[in-house]
């Protein structure tokens, strides 16, 4: 529908003032508020500056060049300028029939021109997932849907931390205190890794001699020593396994490709840099220094690329890592799904393969920041005993809670249902609860996690749409009707004011995905299902639907099954399954 509007007033915009003037985008958007109609064209006023004119008698010129008579009631000019667009409930209700009858729902596809790399999750070997990963992979994994959904050709990359010092200290210390580890496969469980990877750490700091020994291992990790990398792949693969439990939990996709991957290319990007003049020598290290970054005394900052030792940072990697994704995985965009922290370095990085020449004009680079987990008293979330929480720990307690939640509630209702029933709405709540409470707020702030918050089946909660969908489905059970063969013979019928609000927000599904699509803000999708669900709800409560009369029944029937279809396809591309019964 909006796309129609702007192309209908581009053109008229066009025939009215000629190509000479600039016109602001978008020039129609949703109205804020349903007294202004249901959209609204806001050009007159900038319009005001160039064409030296009231702003009204700009928009009354626009009104009298178009004509909307066919899906529009007669336009209304408002304020300094605004023209406030409203449909005809009667073209409503078409585009509803045939929002239904589409796969989509109404939502259009791109055809792709190229290939979007998003690079998210990106654990560390010998390390468990914490709450810290949960963002990042969650993010990524809602706007890789989005995306994919639009029509884009996307590559998802898990960037794992399987390379660096800290694996030859690790294995330095399992070959004095546990060498079974690095000969056998499972030998230690993942738990106990990240302890002995604390001792080895420990002493490290502590023991020169040691940490010599754990240096002597970096080494004979980098010329390929076949006992060495054995026990490094023996440590990748166990952790792999674990991460993969996590993975399948959450039903997130990934192709991993780790730093150790880039290896061979590092010495060609310090030619490059070398090549292209970048490259400068500070204390021994080999720095490019960049524009606009100081530090406190105002000296300009490097982006250190190699150690005096010989050694690359993560910059030289991450430079090794766009080179590789633009050239060889032809990508055209680049997304980069991590912790604000992380703002800081991705700009240098970016700068970087600017001035270097490794980004060609045609590739965007997105890096898509996000805040912390905080515990409810807003400090950062951690055990009693000061550790990082482990996120599969997180996803257990958020079922267990579901769990006794739901076995309350049945016993309230004097429900029976069987263990399988109990166990597969559990997990599914559970999971749903702590991804969309993560979703539904701007990433770009800290958000406080609250189990009890998130559970709730009233406010924006997961557990509140989920009941929204299975309403609907209790009414199909209910009625014993088909909803997916529902047969409609002529146009339905829309005249209740909650059946109009429903209908016109159930529209809206193709506008706000296009506009994740170019902000990447998935609690924009978040909060569009949850006014959905809210709004299906005060239909549901005022429009009786079984027991309306045929052609209303229908018609009713229809804006609910539209109602759940969306819900589902919403919830989908945030990584949320829905559940029949509740």
């Amino acid at each position: 529908m909006i796309d129609t509007l702007r192309q209908i007033f581009a053109t008229a915009l066009k025939q009215t003032f000629g190509n000479d003037v600039t016109f602001v985008e978008p020039l129609v958007v949703p109205a804020t508020n349903p007294r202004f109609g249901d959209y609204q064209c806001n050009v007159a006023l900038p319009l005001a500056k160039q064409l030296k004119d009231n702003p009204r008698a700009i928009a009354q010129r626009i009104v009298d060049n178009i004509n909307l008579d066919e899906f529009c009631q007669p336009l209304e000019i408002a304020g300094p300028g605004f023209i406030n667009i409203t449909i005809k409930p009667e073209y409503i209700a078409q585009q509803i029939t045939t929002a239904h009858q589409d796969e989509r729902l109404g939502v259009t596809a791109i055809t792709p021109e190229g290939k979007t790399v998003i690079d998210f999750s990106s654990p560390n070997i010998a390390k468990e997932m914490h709450v810290g990963h949960l963002r990042s992979t969650i993010i990524g994994d809602s706007i890789a849907r989005i995306l994919e959904f639009r029509g884009h050709n996307v590559l998802r990359l898990n960037h794992v931390g399987d390379w660096g010092t800290q694996f030859g200290m690790l294995i330095a210390f399992l070959r004095q205190e546990k060498p079974e580890v690095l000969t056998t496969a499972n030998a230690v469980a993942i738990g106990d890794l990240v302890t002995l990877y604390k001792q080895a750490k420990s002493k490290f700091d502590q023991d020169p001699e040691f940490k010599e020994e754990a240096r002597q291992e970096v080494v004979k990790l980098q010329s390929k020593d076949s006992e060495s990398i054995k026990a490094w792949q023996l440590l990748c693969e166990q952790s792999r396994k674990e991460f993969q439990i996590i993975y399948d939990l959450l039903d997130i996709e990934l192709t991993e490709r780790g730093e150790s991957f880039y290896n061979p290319f590092l010495p060609a990007i310090i030619n490059l840099l070398e090549e292209e003049n970048l490259l400068v020598e500070d204390q021994g290290a080999k720095c490019v220094f960049l524009d606009n970054f100081v530090n406190k005394q105002g000296d300009p900052l490097p982006l250190i690329v190699q150690k005096s030792d010989g050694g690359y940072n993560y910059a030289t990697t991450d430079l090794a890592c766009l080179k590789y994704r633009i050239e060889e995985d032809k990508a055209t965009k680049i997304i980069y799904v991590t912790d604000a922290g992380q703002s800081n370095h991705f700009t240098q990085v970016f700068q970087v393969a600017q001035k270097a020449n490794i980004v060609p004009e045609n590739v965007e680079l997105v890096h898509v920041p996000f805040g912390l987990v905080l515990a409810e008293d807003g400090k950062k979330i951690k055990t009693r005993s000061g550790e990082t929480i482990r996120l599969k720990d997180l996803l257990d307690e958020a079922i267990n809670r579901a769990k006794k939640d739901l076995e309350n509630r049945l016993e309230s209702e004097g429900r029976n249902e069987d263990e399988s029933f109990i166990n597969h709405v559990s997990q599914v709540v559970g999971l749903s609860a702590v991804k969309y409470a993560d979703l539904s707020q701007n990433r770009t702030t800290d958000y406080k996690f609250s189990f009890d918050k998130m559970l709730a089946l009233q406010g924006n909660t997961a557990p509140y749409l989920l009941y929204a969908y299975v309403r609907v489905q209790g009414i199909s059970r209910k009625g014993n009707i088909d909803l997916d063969n529902l047969e409609i013979n002529k146009s339905i019928i829309i005249k209740e004011e909650s059946e109009l609000v429903l209908a016109k927000h159930l529209l809206q599904l193709d506008y706000v995905i296009k506009e994740v699509e170019k902000d990447l803000l998935p609690n924009r999708l978040c909060l569009y299902l949850f006014e959905l669900s809210q709004k299906f709800n005060q239909f549901y409560d005022q429009c009786p639907i079984l027991q309306a009369e045929e052609d209303v029944k229908l018609s009713r029937l229809i804006l609910a099954d539209l109602t759940a279809k969306v819900i589902k396809l919403g919830l989908s591309l945030l990584g949320i399954s829905v559940l029949e019964r509740m």
